[in-house]
């Protein structure tokens, strides 16, 4: 597989399919769904590269943009390669679940260990 900037630590934090292709993705480089798929084709079907690619967009690996295509539009990827954008999407999407999953408990949590460090520092 072709190596990155992506961490190994973020690398061991995805599924093996996300893994898989975010390995195979060079930087500076756009990929349609088609040459992705292409990249893993015994790994997974197209409709489940779809899904992953909309999940690493999410989670801020890759970027996405719209192109015009015969019949429609699609989707092109890219590697993404600010790590400070997604090292944020990360946080705020694990600080969101977090909130979602315990409430107003978490929020206090979390002011109460922000005082700390304040106290601390």
């Amino acid at each position: 597989m072709k190596s990155n900037f992506i961490a190994k630590d973020i690398i061991y934090s995805l599924s093996p399919l996300e893994a898989d292709i975010i390995k195979s993705l060079l930087p500076n480089k756009k990929y349609r769904t088609r040459d992705i798929y292409a990249l893993v084709r015994n790994k997974a079907s197209k409709s489940s590269v779809s899904v992953i690619l909309d999940r690493l967009y999410q989670k801020g690996l890759v970027n996405r943009s719209v192109e015009t295509a015969r019949g429609g539009i699609r989707f092109v990827y890219g590697l993404e390669q600010n790590k400070e954008n997604f090292e944020k999407r990360v946080v705020e999407n694990v600080v969101n679940s977090i909130i979602q999953k315990f409430g107003s408990k978490a929020v206090v949590y979390f002011n109460e260990s922000l005082k700390k460090r304040g106290k601390n520092d």
